[in-house]
């Protein structure tokens, strides 16, 4: 068998798994030490991947979904028992809801210690259980034959996902002889033989072809299938308009004409309103977030709609469709495509225009340099559109859905699931290890770098071309403006009552500080910083008071959104 290896000398566990990982072509893992996972690192010694010691298991998560997410493929990250292991259930749980394939493998007390509340013993199983795709409690050496190759066959096939692998101490050290290493998974290009599947198709492509206002509404499956150059010659050939989420931005070129940028609670007024008058709804790879429907019942009311997705249990969860696939999205895509009429559409795509003269996205004016859009917008024409950015959650997050140019698939990596504070830092460290050759920059707020603000000593380590953007506002930002606009102004927990100088504190672990005063040009700062090799940290003030906008309330329909009028 070509993909297998022999190995004739006595090794343990915990050699045997590094062995396995090696055979799965992983070169680099992301973790922290502790007793119950030392023998791990004991046969990682010897490896020829490289470890990167991080400063909390949560990056650790992060780190392998940054390489994940800009790759495709599954990444390895390691945890001890207890404390590492519970560390560590954010990134994961993280993972399981945008669909980020990683495999994490945690140290556990010894398998005959495993119920008796021993030193460091969490139910590492029980506790990831919800969270992940799938995990695994190996109890005995052979296991890791099959265990270690299923985990990363079911973190990449289907709905990609996290998978935990849980391996007692005694099992790391636990002897084994002369065997040979198992066959590496490889996905299968997914073939559309069935004849009632395809017979859908057709019905689909009928539907397509008979409406007057479709809207093809895409998110993070898209990016996941590959399928982002079927659905933009289907948008073209037909010429239907497309929404995305905030996981679908990069399927589409903003430059196409045929795009509506990012549609739900802080989608452009424009976008929200051609839904609502859709008569078709063409769903690829999404859930129908409440992010992105606002008021379910009232999302897109007068529209049939189809529904694409990889995951059976999508279907019919939040909204009823009319006609439904259960499959890959690119080899459904690719036997639709030839079914899809020429169509010019002059009346739809009339309408699409006239609304978005009408109800445009307003950006601030180009003299306001400290308003984050306009900083956003310009670093869009600062990096290339390889280049990739990483976001943390709150405003600045937003504000970079709205402005920021992503003009290719997995170049803009943010949580939107989870909304995981702290994201970012972690995250642009693992996608700059994995793209050596591109600028990353990872875009915060003062809320959230505070999160895993300890990874500017693995950064330091690395030396990455890594710079963080931090829009100041001494503010929890987006917590803040929903205490304005929904909540009667009644601020609580939202103002921090001390600012660290985040320059400073990048200088004392060894990295670039560069603090903007507000009678600095922080564009120009931000071009100048970007074009010098290593990382930087660039502290921005904004003022606390912008809002994102527009936005619509909790429980509104998407038409009921505040602000962001002319």
């Amino acid at each position: 068998m070509a993909d297998t290896k022999k190995f004739t000398e006595t090794i343990n566990g915990a050699q045997l798994l590094i062995k396995l990982l090696e055979h799965q072509g992983i070169d680099v893992i992301a973790g922290i030490p502790g007793g119950a996972n030392l023998p791990m690192y004991d046969a990682l010694y010897e490896s020829s991947i490289r470890h990167i010691l991080v400063r909390h298991e949560q990056a650790a998560g992060f780190f392998a979904q940054g390489i994940s997410r800009t790759t495709g493929k599954a990444a390895v990250c390691f945890a001890t028992s207890g404390p590492g292991a519970t560390n560590a259930l954010t990134a994961i749980a993280d993972a399981k809801l945008d669909s980020i394939p990683i495999v994490c493998i945690t140290g556990q007390v010894s398998y005959s210690l495993v119920g008796t509340d021993a030193f460091q013993e969490v139910d590492t199983y029980g506790l990831t259980l919800p969270i992940t795709k799938h995990n695994f409690l190996v109890r005995d050496v052979m296991e890791l034959f099959e265990v270690i190759p299923e985990a990363f066959r079911i973190a990449v096939s289907g709905r990609p996902g996290p998978v935990v692998v849980d391996i007692p101490k005694d099992v790391q050290l636990q002897a084994v002889g002369i065997y040979e290493l198992p066959d590496i998974f490889k996905p299968k290009e997914e073939e559309i033989e069935d004849i009632e599947t395809l017979k859908t198709i057709e019905d689909a492509a009928q539907m397509i072809n008979e409406s007057k206002r479709p809207v093809l509404y895409i998110g993070g499956g898209v990016i996941n299938a590959d399928a982002s150059g079927i659905i933009t010659e289907i948008a073209e050939k037909n010429s239907i308009p497309v929404a995305c989420t905030l996981m679908g931005l990069g399927a589409i070129s903003p430059e196409n004409p045929l795009y509506l940028g990012m549609l739900g609670m802080h989608g452009a007024r424009y976008t929200n309103y051609l839904l609502h008058e859709a008569d078709l709804i063409i769903a690829l790879g999404v859930r129908f977030d409440d992010r992105a429907t606002g008021k379910v019942d009232t999302f897109c009311p007068n529209a049939t709609i189809i529904h694409f997705d990889i995951d059976n249990a999508e279907i019919n969860k939040v909204k009823r469709a009319d006609i439904n696939i259960v499959g890959g999205l690119k080899p459904i895509l690719h036997k639709l495509a030839p079914s899809i009429n020429k169509n010019d559409r002059i009346e739809w795509i009339g309408k699409f225009n006239d609304l978005k003269k009408k109800h445009p996205f307003v950006m601030p004016p180009e003299t306001d340099l400290f308003h984050p859009l306009t900083i956003i917008k310009e670093l869009g024409n600062i990096l290339s559109d390889d280049d990739i950015v990483a976001t943390d959650v709150g405003q600045h997050q937003m504000w970079t859905a709205q402005g920021y140019p992503v003009r290719k698939p997995r170049t803009f990596l943010t949580s939107g699931g989870l909304g995981t504070m702290g994201f970012g830092l972690p995250t642009a460290i693992g996608a700059a290890m994995a793209n050596p050759d591109k600028k990353v920059v990872c875009i915060s707020g003062d809320g959230s770098i505070l999160m895993n603000i300890q990874e500017f000593a693995t950064l330091a380590d690395l030396q990455s071309d890594l710079k963080v953007i931090i829009m100041n506002n001494g503010h929890l930002g987006l917590v803040r403006q929903q205490q304005e606009m929904i909540y009667n102004k009644h601020y609580i927990a939202s103002k921090f009552d001390s600012s660290p100088d985040f320059a400073a504190i990048a200088k004392g672990f060894g990295i670039k500080g560069v603090r903007v005063d507000k009678d600095e040009n922080p564009i120009e700062i931000i071009r100048k910083c970007i074009s010098e090799p290593g990382p930087c940290v660039i502290d921005v003030p904004v003022r606390p008071e912008e809002n994102v906008v527009p936005i619509v309330p909790p429980g509104k329909a998407n038409y009921e959104m505040i602000g962001g009028e002319l």
